[in-house]
């Protein structure tokens, strides 16, 4: 996710009553159909039918609505909502890993057929009508399955024994899709790429397991993040959350601030406000990386250089106004922005980082946030949906993470550094 820093400065079902009329000439009145969202009506732009026809997913949201469509009763519906779910993410994952047909001449490094099928399957589930009914929570509790599946969130598997070491690695869904609806996400890519793959470390094979969030700060705050990865942070031996930040390097963010800036979301929405988390009166303003920065920026992994970004924006002790700091914040300060900024990627850091620090973990799970270069498409291209360079850097940026878990992975620690 870019690093974007900005400084300070529902659907609703209508039900409608039915008017007294002659019992002759009486009619139901339907409710109206549920709205689809600002996200999933960028569907009906040429762009992403072209994605998913050039990717062989142009079948998933259709064969997913005859099938919804079969269904008697709720029960029925969840079943194949999370089967359905379950099915596009390994589909994207194996189309990513060279399993079976590429189906359409997109690389298979392509991480938007996926963003966009998806797309396709909660419009249908937010618009659907079953004849035997169904309450606004049933159809919410729908769309949470399918977002969960669809992203790899329930099916993050280690090996039971074994001496495999444990990888847990998030990505992001593309964003900023108005300023052009062909982007993709590094993050997201690398996370279909890397899902279930073991890397060679110097402490040991590692198995890396991989999910991938949406770019809406409501989910956010719904608590998505904690809820994926607090059955596994007490198990895992690294962690790692990525996302796309500036052009050309990489940045290992050294310290998380609790603050929104503003800027919006997939959905058009602004945040600008504290991250709201569980039990606010113990949120400290900052969080900070345990990997082991100084590692990985001292190791060759890749053609763009790394960083340990340490730089964060704050509200000092007693000041009024944001200042920025070259070499991270001061005691007492109020978090403005985080090393990674003050958008999703800085939260997802700050919300893992904090899901860390609370279970006891500060001092024993390497775990933060990794900046990926911003992937651009190659000049003069700017109405393609893909081109050589974009290809390349896509595979290299890929190919870059992999190589920094498996440095982050076998290296030591670095010395304990608390905001």
């Amino acid at each position: 996710m870019t690093r974007i820093r900005v400084h300070p400065g529902v659907l609703v079902l209508a039900l409608s009553a039915g008017l007294a009329v002659p019992p002759a000439t009486a009619v139901a009145d339907p409710a109206p159909a549920p709205s689809p969202t600002v996200e999933e009506l960028r569907l009906d732009q040429p762009v992403p039918r072209e994605i998913l026809q050039r990717s062989g997913f142009a079948d998933a949201a259709p064969e997913f609505t005859r099938a919804l469509e079969r269904a008697h009763d709720y029960a029925q519906a969840r079943r194949i909502v999370v089967r359905q779910g379950s099915a596009l993410w390994r589909r994207a994952v194996d189309r990513a890993q060279g399993r079976g047909p590429a189906a359409g001449d997109l690389s298979r490094d392509d991480d938007r057929p996926l963003y966009w099928a998806r797309l396709g399957m909660t419009r249908h589930v937010r618009t659907w009508k079953p004849r035997f009914g169904l309450t606004d929570g049933q159809r919410d509790a729908l769309l949470d399955r399918l977002e969960r599946t669809s992203r790899g969130q329930t099916d993050i598997r280690y090996p039971a024994h074994g001496r495999l070491r444990r990888v847990l690695l998030t990505g992001f869904d593309p964003f900023t899709l108005d300023r052009d609806i062909r982007i993709s996400n590094p993050s997201g890519a690398t996370a279909l790429a890397l899902d279930g793959t073991v890397v060679e470390t110097a402490r040991g094979p590692a198995r890396i397991e991989t999910a991938v969030f949406p770019v809406r700060w409501r989910d956010f705050a719904q608590g998505t993040v904690e809820r994926t990865l607090r059955p596994y942070l007490p198990e895992v031996d690294l962690f790692t959350t990525v996302s796309q930040g500036r052009p050309g390097r990489f940045d290992i963010e050294r310290t998380n601030g609790a603050w929104r800036g503003g800027f919006p979301d997939n959905e058009g929405v602004s945040r600008t406000e504290t991250v709201p988390v569980a039990d606010p009166a113990t949120q400290p303003q900052w969080t900070s990386t345990t990997l082991p920065y100084a590692a990985v920026v001292a190791a060759r992994t890749g053609r763009f250089p790394v960083y340990d970004h340490t730089e964060v924006t704050e509200i000092p002790a007693g000041g009024d106004g944001p200042v920025v700091r070259p070499d991270g914040p001061t005691p007492g300060s109020t978090a403005r922005a985080g090393s990674g900024g003050d958008y999703l990627s800085n939260e997802i850091a700050y919300r893992a980082t904090l899901l860390r620090d609370r279970l006891g973990l500060h001092g024993t799970l390497p775990g933060g946030h990794v900046h990926t270069p911003v992937l651009r498409f190659g000049a003069g291209n700017t109405g393609e949906v893909t081109d050589p360079e974009f290809v390349r850097d896509r595979l290299d940026i890929i190919g870059q993470v992999r190589a920094v878990v498996a440095v982050a992975a076998g290296a030591p620690a670095d010395p304990p550094v608390r905001g």
